[in-house]
């Protein structure tokens, strides 16, 4: 089965950007497509040029960047894309692109963010400046397993009813966004509660409880562990940093 990057992976990368883009201005924007899993937004070269980087965030497996115009961008990684920044190019003209480098980014501090995606399952979207929660690849996502809102009581009102297995609900990014394969099955043998088991009976008929309470705490010690180490190590996964 192959592993797609998960949301300590994907907040890898958010840092790499975040250190490298904010506060800098997008002089010039390639695309080599038409687009990627989706065709690319009108325009969407015109909409980026001249706009500076206010921030770089993330929404479960998608990274939001924060543009200081009427637009911000959306970018989901797919299944192996990944952006490399150089230095000292200076221009676009001056790079030579590899054959799966799909959009070119030129800084106005003369680096370039380069976005490479050989399966082309990642998206890269524009959408109305702080209205992610509207846009229809986010709207329907569950709660960040990382926040402090996101609970033993929260996790039992949405097992409550399920008969799928607990390790299926931990996939659901309706159920907990981000955890993926390879955490659910080890935060899942931390809280030794077997992945098989009913959803249902994690948290019995009293909701929370003791196994749904220590199984959200080993999904997010599991989820801090591999950020701090900088995501797992996928075959096809690259940082910012490659």
């Amino acid at each position: 089965m192959k592993l797609l990057p998960e949301l300590p992976e994907v907040e890898t990368v958010r840092s790499g950007l975040e250190a490298q883009m904010v506060g800098q201005r997008i002089s010039k924007v390639l695309l080599r497509r038409d687009g990627l899993r989706f065709p690319f937004p009108e325009n969407m070269e015109e909409r980026m040029v001249g706009a500076e980087v206010g921030a770089v965030e993330r929404r479960a497996k998608y990274l939001i960047i924060r543009l200081n115009t009427e637009d911000d961008w959306l970018v989901h990684l797919g299944m192996s894309g990944y952006f490399s920044l150089i230095n000292g190019k200076g221009s676009i003209a001056n790079y030579e692109p590899l054959k799966h480098d799909h959009v070119l980014v030129e800084f106005e501090n003369g680096f370039i963010a380069v976005y490479n995606d050989a399966r082309r399952f990642g998206v890269m979207d524009l959408f109305p400046a702080g209205r992610e929660d509207e846009h229809r690849l986010i709207t329907h996502l569950g709660p960040e397993p990382l926040s402090d809102s996101w609970d033993a009581r929260v996790l039992a009102k949405s097992l409550s009813r399920r008969k799928t297995a607990i390790k299926v609900a931990l996939l659901d990014q309706k159920v907990v966004v981000g955890v993926g394969n390879i955490y659910a099955s080890e935060a899942l043998f931390r809280a030794r509660i077997s992945p098989l088991v009913e959803s249902a009976k994690i948290v019995g008929k009293s909701g929370k409880n003791m196994r749904s309470t220590l199984l959200v705490s080993e999904i997010k010690k599991v989820l801090r562990e591999a950020i701090a180490a900088g995501g797992s190590t996928l075959k096809d996964f690259k940082s910012v940093d490659g």
